[in-house]
């Protein structure tokens, strides 16, 4: 007789919502404060649906006289970037940007916006040159579309020429063989928006005009790669107000980074080879009393003829944690 074996059951992602909220708390005594964290974990990214999910927690903890904003992430879009300060400056009146980690590309630009950063003694930020990933981007080897910077593009033509000498060759003829046209004239027009993203975001504590040039164009333009780890003197050189993250604040950023690391760890349930169930928090928004994310929550089928997985039953969303009175409520945010 055949025994029916019993599907796996589908992994999920811990909320640590009381673990975090009493480190947040001890938090905003330290800093005399508010608290707002946003984590990304290492496939989440700064987004336009951030600022939805940001708007909710404000309006859960009300106007602030001074927000203190934890920060740890990769980068993602730095128009994005541009809004969530905005939308924050509209809660408080002073913004200072606390980062014990990683503060990469997009969130440094959200650094840019704030009146002073302080920096642990791990903490880094980094260029925000912009690369994007076209629809017509060159295909990787897992048949993916890659990103481009234009910094990568100037210096081809640059190795080009110097290899060359005076050969009448044009370099863009073999790079359009690899790199369609459109993708160049997009990755020019970024360049130029990621500049102006940087000023309009240094323009909301920074009035003079010399000054925003030579912040912006050092963080655009100065540095050879897009991952150049900026450090705090560095960043002291160029301009921005920083100063030194105290050691018991930095260790209760520590303490949450492991947290929200554990809340957004990769929970796949794998049914067979080409089928398998994903469950993961990807961007994470927390003060008092409130926890915003989103979790990533889909099916999974690996697609042999073509190399690739692709997503089915995607059922996705952001989602809310509440403290009201002594009673914690879940919800699904529906954020289009």
């Amino acid at each position: 007789m055949e025994t029916e074996t019993k599907p796996n059951k589908e992994k999920q992602p811990p909320i640590l919502f009381n673990k975090t909220q009493a480190i947040i708390k001890r938090a905003n005594k330290l800093l005399g404060g508010t608290l707002v964290t946003y984590f990304n974990n290492t496939r989440g990214s700064i987004c336009h649906d951030d600022v939805l999910a940001l708007y909710e927690l404000l309006e859960k903890i009300g106007t602030q006289q001074k927000i203190y904003l934890f920060i740890k992430s990769s980068g993602g879009n730095g128009q994005a970037s541009l809004r969530l300060v905005n939308l924050l400056r509209q809660y408080c009146s002073e913004i200072v940007a606390v980062v014990p980690l990683e503060c990469a590309s997009a969130a440094t630009m959200i650094t840019l916006g704030a009146n002073e950063i302080q920096m642990g003694p791990m903490a880094y930020l980094t260029p925000v040159d912009t690369s994007l990933t076209h629809s017509l981007s060159p295909i990787d080897r897992d048949n993916d579309r890659v990103s481009v910077s234009l910094d990568e593009l100037t210096r081809v033509v640059r190795l080009w020429q110097a290899q060359n000498g005076e050969a009448k060759e044009n370099p863009y003829q073999e790079l359009f063989k690899h790199v369609h046209p459109l993708v160049i004239g997009a990755v020019d027009r970024a360049e130029s928006l990621s500049i102006m993203l940087s000023k309009e975001l240094l323009a909301y504590h920074i009035k003079d005009d010399q000054t925003q040039d030579k912040i912006a164009s050092a963080l655009n333009a100065k540095y050879p790669s897009h991952g150049y780890p900026i450090l705090y003197e560095e960043a002291k050189r160029i301009g921005l107000k920083v100063s030194h993250l105290s050691p018991e604040i930095n260790s209760l950023l520590l303490e949450l980074n492991e947290l929200y690391s554990e809340m957004g760890q990769r929970a796949t349930t794998d049914f067979d080879d080409t089928h398998a169930h994903g469950n993961e928090i990807l961007n994470i928004w927390e003060s008092t009393d409130v926890l915003v994310y989103y979790q990533q929550d889909k099916d999974w089928f690996y697609r042999t003829e073509e190399r690739r997985w692709i997503s089915l039953n995607d059922v996705s969303s952001w989602r809310r944690v509440a403290k009201v009175g002594n009673k914690v409520l879940k919800s699904v945010l529906h954020i289009a």
